[in-house]
């Protein structure tokens, strides 16, 4: 028997929307990253695109467990000498884009390369409840019914 390779003309690609709003970033990336690979569906290929597209609405509303809203750091480093510089995800969320949370959550969930650029292309993050992409007809896909601890009430940063 021989080992089933997806070819890219092959894959169905669906697009998908998730409302960010009152979600767990950590487990809603995992999600995300799972999706763009396309480890959930029968012909996953690791070198192949096989993954979905994703648009997730509401990036600006999603929640931290524990103290993480602001004791988490976000570092980052110029490159100059001693140019390291850090953020919270307060600051970030109440910043000009909040949607790099998600963002940067996701991409550093996937392996780096040239696929894991292609895969973050297909990763749409809006902080608003509105996208431009309805002529997609993009499904609804439901995180917080998919397990009671991916949504929490939005009480420290709501």
């Amino acid at each position: 028997m021989k080992t089933f390779v997806a070819k890219p003309g092959e894959v169905d690609k669906k697009w998908i929307v998730i409302d960010a709003e009152g979600l767990v970033v950590g487990r809603l990336a995992v999600l995300i990253a799972t999706r763009l690979k396309g480890k959930h569906k029968a012909l996953y290929t690791p070198h192949i695109d096989c993954g979905d597209n994703v648009i997730v609405v509401n990036a600006d509303k999603v929640v931290f467990t524990g103290r993480k809203f602001e004791d988490k750091r976000y570092y980052w480093h110029t490159g100059y000498p001693g140019g390291i510089k850090q953020r919270s995800p307060r600051q970030i969320l109440e910043g000009r884009f909040p949607e790099r949370v998600i963002e940067k959550a996701v991409e550093r969930m996937l392996a780096r390369g040239p696929l894991q650029r292609k895969l973050m292309r297909n990763l749409k993050v809006y902080k608003g409840a509105t996208h431009p992409h309805e002529a997609q007809n993009p499904e609804i896909l439901d995180v917080a019914k998919l397990s009671r601890k991916n949504a929490r009430a939005l009480t420290h940063n709501g």
